[in-house]
């Protein structure tokens, strides 16, 4: 049994700006799986760079209040809501809340650096 204690994961920053801990990574622990799963947070007032992956995202939203960017559209998304993120889609998250927006982000097959392009803003 493997339980991954958060506070246990070291907190870095990720390529789109985000605040981020790998909860659990197929390349970095001793599992069985596809992919990925890591919790991501934004402060307040602040956006993720656009970004694209070559594989599909989910993100599921914790805490706080966002603008969720894909492509063209724009959506508000708050606790309790699940975002699928296609693979090749530009994408950003913007804090538009009072509190850090904290969220669940799982990337199937696992995230792998080379699968991810930032953009300028």
């Amino acid at each position: 049994m493997l339980v991954q204690k958060l506070n246990a994961c070291t907190e870095f920053i990720a390529d789109d700006g985000t605040i981020l801990r790998e909860l659990l990574h197929p390349d970095k622990q001793p599992l069985k799986l596809r992919y990925s799963l890591a919790h991501i947070v934004v402060p307040i007032g602040q956006t993720s760079i656009p970004h694209s992956l070559t594989t599909s995202e989910v993100y599921y939203i914790l805490s706080g209040q966002g603008e969720m960017h894909i492509d063209d559209e724009l959506q508000i998304v708050e606790p309790g809501d699940a975002i699928y993120i296609p693979p090749l889609a530009r994408q950003f998250i913007r804090n538009s809340g009072i509190e850090p927006l904290v969220f669940i982000c799982i990337v199937d097959p696992a995230w792998r650096q080379q699968d991810e392009t930032v953009f300028q803003k």
